[in-house]
């Protein structure tokens, strides 16, 4: 079974490249974030698009922000949307969708951005994480979280951390939160594959990021134990972030049991780009 996770931003967007993605990738479980449309427009635009390609789906969404849906071939039972006990800002947003996929229990998840370190937006993260551990921990044993965190996990998941001090995604109390999430028994999984590559999954728009492989490894799949047993293949689908259009994020996928493009799947490290002196390289936004 293939896994797949992947911030779209914008699925009205990112329509064309999503369809022939599927195509091409055919996974046989999508979790997306970002889809920002409303559970009306989304069946209008995908609806018959999905069902033509053989996928159920299960979406919460809201008008321009936020929104996520999980895309399955291989069952969809006991859909949840929303994030029971979770925070809102200051009501609550289509951040989580779960649903049984393959005896599976499959979170989707947008995790706040956080903003400003110490802010109300990154309170309001830290407290959506912990709601989210909650679910996860009363829920079924056979889990993946799927998602953009908007956390990386250690240093070694931003090109230079010393261009990140003073910004969210890397603070303490961030990657302690999602610590917690993961002392649930939950593994990232793609890590275990690549213990010490430079591995990433965003890029910034903005000052040629992608093309000088200045990234971030945000999105996540954190399997627990039953499931990350089964993975024999995890990686990072950079070939999406490449051409017109692309979305900031690049898919992770995750296959279980098998992996039909081999062990480590067609796009893989070694990045495109060598590592940068430390410090040599601003964030664009504190250019």
């Amino acid at each position: 079974m293939r896994v797949a996770t992947w911030n779209v931003n914008s699925v009205k967007q990112r329509m064309p490249r999503l369809l022939a993605w599927l195509d091409e990738r055919q996974p046989d479980v999508v979790c997306l974030q970002e889809t920002k449309l409303t559970d009306g427009a989304f069946d209008e635009l995908l609806g018959e698009e999905l069902a033509g390609r053989g996928y159920a789906f299960a979406r919460h969404g809201e008008a321009q922000w936020n929104g996520v849906a999980i895309l399955s071939r291989v069952g969809l039972d006991d859909v949840v949307s929303a994030l029971a006990g979770a925070p809102g800002f200051p009501h609550p947003e289509a951040r989580s969708v779960a649903a049984t996929c393959g005896r599976i229990r499959v979170y989707c998840v947008y995790v706040p951005n956080g903003r400003e370190p110490d802010s109300e937006h990154y309170r309001y993260k830290l407290a959506w994480l912990a709601a989210l551990r909650a679910v996860v921990g009363a829920g079924p044993g056979d889990a993946v979280v799927c998602g953009d965190m908007n956390i990386a996990p250690a240093d070694i998941d931003v090109f230079d951390p010393a261009a990140y001090v003073g910004h969210t995604h890397v603070t303490a109390p961030e990657r302690a939160a999602l610590a917690e999430l993961q002392q649930l028994g939950l593994r990232d999984v793609v890590r275990d594959r690549w213990p010490a590559e430079r591995v990433f999954t965003y890029w910034d728009y903005r000052a040629g990021m992608f093309h000088q492989d200045l990234g971030m490894r945000i999105d996540l799949v954190l399997a627990a134990a039953p499931v990350a047993d089964r993975v024999r293949a995890a990686w990072i689908d950079r070939q999406a972030r490449k051409g017109t259009g692309p979305s900031d994020h690049a898919p992770v996928i995750v296959d279980l049991d098998e992996a039909p493009d081999g062990d480590i799947g067609p796009v893989v490290p070694p990045p495109s780009a060598p590592a940068r002196r430390r410090g040599a390289v601003k964030l664009p936004q504190s250019a």
